[in-house]
């Protein structure tokens, strides 16, 4: 089971919510499909994580959807500051379950923010859990709710996005720069709305093991 954050990378975050580059905010994602990627599950899911109490300030409902194999750890979510009352989770039984239920929670109009987390898939998998008239569908529910949808990757840079659907996506890394500190660095490596290339740097404090 992947947990929100890696033992070898809880953190508080450093002024992320008040810093968060345009993009990276809700604004940004709203009415598009982003795709956010790593090779290191745990790496996604702490930005997405970012992202849920980003929504939450902004008063926004949120949904977290996942596998049973795999979720974020809740009390490394509560610290981070994310509400678990006011997060919406969903558990499917496989990933093909994923896009199904985003669709169901989608048409309710409810929700400012959906997160599909399908970053505990293997990085060499090469075929896309969603299918294309799904994606169709949802980013067509995106637009019409002003609704941001997020889902989690787990791949390389050079693996192509989850489809030609996907408006904007970042390649996350972490990297330690102290003992105890690091620095999660999300390049946008494709953006229909403005050039690539551009990045957002958060640095955040390891756990006390850490220091």
């Amino acid at each position: 089971m992947s947990s929100l954050i890696s033992s070898a990378a809880r953190f508080q975050r450093l002024g992320a919510v008040e810093h968060r580059a345009p993009g990276w905010d809700l604004e940004g994602l709203s009415g598009r499909i982003s795709e956010l990627s790593s090779l290191h599950s745990s790496v996604a899911v702490t930005v997405a994580m970012g992202i849920v109490l980003s929504a939450q300030m902004e008063g926004e409902t949120s949904a977290w959807i996942t596998t049973s194999q795999s979720t974020f750890f809740p009390p490394d979510a509560a610290a981070l500051g994310v509400s678990l009352q006011a997060l919406v989770v969903i558990r499917a039984e496989h990933t093909q379950s994923l896009g199904r239920a985003a669709d169901h929670l989608a048409r309710s109009g409810g929700f400012g923010l959906l997160v599909i987390d399908m970053s505990s898939e293997r990085a060499s998998n090469p075929q896309p859990t969603l299918a294309m008239p799904l994606q169709s569908r949802l980013l067509g529910l995106a637009q019409k709710h002003r609704m941001a949808l997020v889902v989690l990757s787990n791949k390389s840079t050079e693996q192509p996005s989850l489809s030609s659907l996907v408006s904007l996506r970042g390649q996350v890394q972490r990297r330690a720069i102290s003992q105890g500190r690091f620095v999660y660095e999300t390049v946008a490596i494709k953006d229909k709305q403005r050039a690539p290339g551009w990045s957002h740097s958060e640095e955040v404090h390891g756990p006390p093991g850490l220091r």
